[in-house]
């Protein structure tokens, strides 16, 4: 009896992706093997992951990655970052072409349970929401029925968005499906849609981008729940734990009153926290990993900056995307916001 191909390239497959299972579990010493980690982001998204005028990418999404190689390498700079499109990202990540994910990527029950992949804690807060033209005179999402809609593809926005229709009895939608942040833009821009949806932070940072701002309005509504942020694979539980200790380093820092410019200062302290922090006692970091320095999370902040520093210089008030944080979700919980992260002891 002859095996036919599509048995042979299935277990094929199969055992390459044992082999791959094998092959990245030790990511944390990959990384440091390789002297850099490599970063999958999205790269046109402004305030996310967008580079300035120098090249430099910044954002975010960009900020975490920074956080990552400061703890892990000593190095912040020591990162490459892949674009990659909506559709894109979850395979660059479990084929192992990136070390981890932090590209607007929203924590959902269907990708948590079957892409093989681990969400490790939110670095922005989000829901969807609609912007349109003013000229059209919409003011309430409710009013959008029939409406043609560009949308990024492979994002959980399209499901959001046929939800928040079908829920309230509005005729559907026409969707214009795009790769990328900037082709949808364009698409609305050139009037291919009367109405765009995503992120309300993306629609925030969309347009920021266009040749006329203040033409466009954000609608009140916000249709979902999209909390952001980095993912890694499943399997790796050292690196799963790294990644998610850089984010509560970074909102414990602004709990703490740590900031780039002041942890120097207080790196001397009597205070047992910061002392924990900066790792002059306690040994936090080799907890997570042996390969990890005493001083891991020092370097974030030193190199990076806590969660509101990063906030406030990619996508705060005073910045073109201008979202205001205080009281949000994005702000920390003894404000009134979400943002909560264990303690460090």
């Amino acid at each position: 009896g002859k095996m036919n191909w599509k048995t042979i390239n299935t277990m094929v497959l199969a055992s390459a992706l044992v082999f791959s299972g094998v092959a990245s579990a030790g990511t944390l010493e990959d990384v440091q093997s390789k002297g850099e980690l490599v970063c999958g982001i999205d790269g046109g998204l402004p305030g996310f992951s967008a580079p300035d005028n120098a090249g430099k990418m910044q954002g975010v999404d960009a900020d975490v990655c920074y956080a990552v190689a400061a703890a892990v390498l000593g190095d912040a700079s020591k990162v490459k970052f892949i674009p990659l499109t909506a559709k894109e990202r979850f395979t660059a990540l479990s084929s192992g072409e990136i070390d981890i994910l932090p590209r607007n990527t929203t924590h959902t029950l269907t990708r948590d349970a079957s892409l093989g992949l681990n969400f490790t804690y939110y670095n922005f807060i989000d829901g969807a929401g609609f912007m349109v033209k003013k000229g059209l005179g919409v003011k309430s999402a409710k009013e959008l029925g029939g409406a043609r809609l560009c949308i990024q593809a492979g994002t959980s926005t399209e499901q959001a968005v046929g939800d928040f229709f079908r829920n309230n009895g509005l005729e559907a939608f026409t969707p214009k499906p795009y790769d990328t942040s900037v082709q949808t833009r364009e698409a609305y821009e050139k009037d291919a849609c009367d109405i765009l949806s995503s992120d309300k932070s993306q629609l925030a940072a969309i347009r920021s981008e266009l040749g006329d701002p203040k033409g466009s309005v954000i609608l009140p509504e916000t249709i979902s729940k999209e909390p952001l942020g980095p993912v890694v694979r499943q399997g790796d539980d050292v690196w799963f734990n790294t990644v998610k200790w850089v984010l509560y380093a970074m909102m414990n820092a602004e709990e703490m009153e740590l900031t780039s410019s002041n942890i120097d200062s207080k790196k001397g302290s009597d205070n047992a926290a910061i002392s924990r922090f900066v790792g002059s006692e306690g040994g936090l970091c080799k907890l997570i990993s042996k390969s990890l320095n005493d001083d891991c999370f020092y370097q974030i902040i030193k190199q990076v900056g806590n969660f509101g520093e990063s906030y406030e210089a990619n996508v705060g008030e005073n910045t073109p995307i201008g979202l205001p944080r205080a009281g949000s979700v994005n702000d920390l919980w003894s404000r009134g916001g979400l943002i909560y992260a264990p303690p460090m002891r």
